[in-house]
């Protein structure tokens, strides 16, 4: 009897086995930490296996090259964008109204210190691994543009607004919304903006977009 207590309390002290979903979850925050402090090409596998508390085995499982990383760091940033932009919330929107979260929603993605800093990264080894620039420029740049150029054809649709290059206006809606303090902030001019300043630059460009293209 005093055996089979032993036992019991010693497999009720044993750790709890992580899923794949979370141990993915776990060291794509060590990778992202390693990336933006030591550079892509510096980042060290083995050290983001330690930071994560895996063994390079099981790291190596999950993600089989650092490029892997990098990349889902990069699609799991959008995903969070997509979150915020669910199709049956902004039907329900004004049109402006609309624009303004979408642009918001940009403004945050694009905006904070952690994209920042992994914009910099890529220009920075973008020449030497033109493999994070392709996943950045496919992933992050065209992938946004076409949520927005999807929204904006719709209200076309709906005979609110008129286009006639879908796809350069919303090129041109990108960039007022987010160059000037995108270079600010990366040259080191200024802080990352607030999500309340992001707000306020949301809707002075929801304004002006709209004021020269309403139907």
């Amino acid at each position: 009897m005093v055996e089979i207590q032993i036992i019991e309390k010693r497999s009720r002290g044993r750790p709890q086995l992580r899923c794949d979903d979370d141990t993915r979850a776990v060291i794509l925050e060590a990778a992202k930490a390693q990336f933006l402090e030591n550079g892509y090409a510096a980042a060290n596998i083995s050290a983001i296996a330690q930071a994560a508390g895996v063994s390079t085995k099981t790291l190596y499982r999950l993600f089989p090259a650092k490029t892997d990383l990098f990349s889902s760091i990069i699609s799991s940033k959008i995903g969070e964008f997509l979150l915020c932009l669910d199709d049956s919330v902004l039907a329900a929107m004004e049109l402006e109204e609309g624009l303004r979260r979408i642009l918001t929603s940009y403004g945050v993605l694009t905006l904070s210190q952690e994209t920042i800093g992994i914009t910099r990264l890529v220009l920075g080894e973008s020449d030497r691994f033109q493999e994070i620039a392709n996943t950045f420029y496919e992933t992050a740049i065209v992938g946004t543009n076409a949520i927005m150029e999807k929204w904006l054809m719709a209200q076309c649709d709906k005979g609110l607004i008129k286009l006639e290059d879908p796809r350069t206006a919303t090129g041109m809606l990108r960039g007022m919304m987010i160059m000037e303090p995108q270079r600010a902030t990366m040259l080191g001019q200024q802080e990352s903006p607030t999500r309340d300043e992001i707000r306020a630059r949301a809707k002075i460009c929801a304004r002006l977009f709209l004021g020269g293209c309403r139907a």
